[in-house]
């Protein structure tokens, strides 16, 4: 590495001053200059430029173990801890978690339902469990409130609503989006934490009419929605937290091209075997 560093600003300054700053010699030096790059330096700068490349395209998110299946599935085989390697050499690196923050848990003011799915968040097929969840994110102009309706099978968003309150209709709205995109069938479970927004009379009216069988969360117990949770997590580390909003307009066009472009329709995820939801519910139609 000091022989690569030397080389790459002898235009700028004296190799012989470079070779006794870095305590190497300049036979030395010369000698690595005549033998030529090793065949691993070779894949590694390869590597390197790849991996820039892959980072660039999942909007910066992709950390040492998705690039690393994204190398193998264009035919590039090598190990993951290299892939961190130069992953810290390029100075790039993926969006780490933050550490889960407890807050109280609130008594609910309206009638609850039991929970059916019971931390089984699988799927058979599509349209057989849904879990909705409401987050906020903070802009210059104050909060935005986010209400999501995900499909288990695929981990697919299929329903969103932004609005500048909290209220039953931010959430319904999201149901509604929902419906009118997937048109399901009877037998369909929602899941729900016990929000005053899904506890509402006109929310559990909305999904009776829809024939639509209601499952709520625990009391206080986050992981009774994880994968509302884990989305929500997703969408704050990759996204929200990287910028700073000056207003809801500019938070909602972000969230939007995250949610509809990115995560939908481009971001792997290991629970689907790295693919992407919409890829994943294509696939049997696909085979």
């Amino acid at each position: 590495m000091r022989y690569l560093c030397i080389q790459r600003r002898s235009r700028q300054h004296s190799i012989r001053m470079m070779c006794r700053l870095l305590n190497v010699s300049r036979s030395g030096y010369y000698d690595w200059v005549n033998r030529g790059e090793s065949k691993r330096t070779q894949k590694d700068r390869v590597l390197s430029l790849l991996i820039c490349d892959l980072h660039k395209q999942s909007d910066g998110v992709y950390g040492a173990r998705k690039l690393h299946h994204e190398l193998k599935s264009i035919g590039h085989s090598c190990g993951r801890h290299r892939v961190a390697r130069l992953m810290r050499e390029a100075g790039i690196k993926g969006c780490p978690k933050r550490r889960y923050r407890h807050y109280p848990i609130s008594t609910p003011t309206y009638p609850v339902a039991g929970n059916l799915l019971d931390q089984n968040f699988s799927a058979l097929r599509a349209n057989e469990r849904w879990s909705a969840d409401i987050t906020y994110v903070a802009t210059r102009q104050g909060w935005l409130y986010l209400a999501v309706v995900m499909d288990l099978y695929s981990r697919r968003i299929v329903g969103w609503s932004m609005n500048r309150r909290l209220s039953r209709h931010l959430a319904m709205d999201a149901l509604k989006m929902a419906l009118d995109r997937r048109e399901p069938r009877k037998s369909l479970v929602h899941h729900s934490d016990r929000g005053a927004q899904y506890t509402s009379d006109d929310y559990r009216l909305l999904l009776q009419e829809n024939h639509i069988e209601c499952s709520m969360s625990g009391r206080g117990n986050c992981y009774d929605n994880a994968p509302a949770e884990s989305f929500f997590s997703l969408l704050k580390r990759e996204r929200i937290r990287r910028k700073t909003y000056s207003t809801r307009d500019a938070a909602r066009a972000d969230i939007f091209d995250y949610i509809e472009r990115f995560y939908n329709r481009k971001r792997i995820h290991g629970y689907l075997g790295y693919t992407s939801p919409v890829d994943y519910e294509e696939r049997p139609m696909r085979a």
